[in-house]
């Protein structure tokens, strides 16, 4: 995945095609929703994702990898001299599951609080980073809806999920793979991306 990501990443980044694989591994072929983080210098430069999806893994992945370097309107696009510095961490999200307020568990979940039309995601990586209790956590959730930092205890619905997260990092001790047999393809232009703010 990660090396799927960071294809998709130059791709779009240059303005080129990106070879999708003509055959993905089980495991990537399954929906699943998914974020990928950008990183430079260790600040973040850029977050999108889907909370769910009803493509292949790997596609998600690459669609939100693009995302994460062009439409993530907090932050300039990424720039073909900014790629040797571009670390990328993607998120593998579980189904979301309604929890109770004294649930949440910081360092295993992440939250998404919705209200009427307002909906706001962070990733469980945000609150471990941040050394947040459950209750801050829960009130940034809100916050990141556009809701007032109490909504989860006036009616705002909470869920929670799990993630399973992977960083380029953890390649560096792996030896190169086979390529995958791959087929030239347009760029694929995400629909509805929801980015994520740490």
């Amino acid at each position: 995945m990660l090396r799927l990501a960071r294809k998709s990443l130059e791709a779009a980044v240059r303005n080129e095609k990106m070879e999708m694989p003509a055959k993905a591994p089980p495991a990537l072929i399954i929906p699943a929703g998914a974020f990928v983080s950008l990183y430079k210098q260790g600040h973040l430069r850029g977050c999108i994702g889907y909370v769910q999806s009803a493509n292949p893994l790997y596609r998600t992945v690459i669609e939100a990898a693009t995302a994460a370097a062009l439409l993530d309107t907090r932050f300039e696009p990424v720039r073909p001299e900014e790629l040797p510095e571009i670390e990328m961490e993607i998120s593998v999200l579980s189904p979301l599951r309604e929890v109770l307020p004294e649930e949440v568990r910081v360092g295993t979940h992440g939250l998404m609080v919705s209200q009427g039309r307002a909906r706001g995601l962070l990733l469980p990586q945000v609150a471990v980073e941040h050394h947040w209790q459950p209750e801050r956590f829960l009130e940034e959730t809100c916050r990141k809806a556009g809701l007032a930092s109490d909504a989860w205890r006036r009616g705002a619905k909470t869920e929670a999920f799990t993630a399973e997260v992977f960083n380029e990092r953890f390649l560096e001790s792996e030896q190169p793979q086979n390529s995958l047999t791959a087929t030239p393809v347009p760029p694929h232009h995400p629909e509805k991306p929801l980015p994520e703010k740490k």
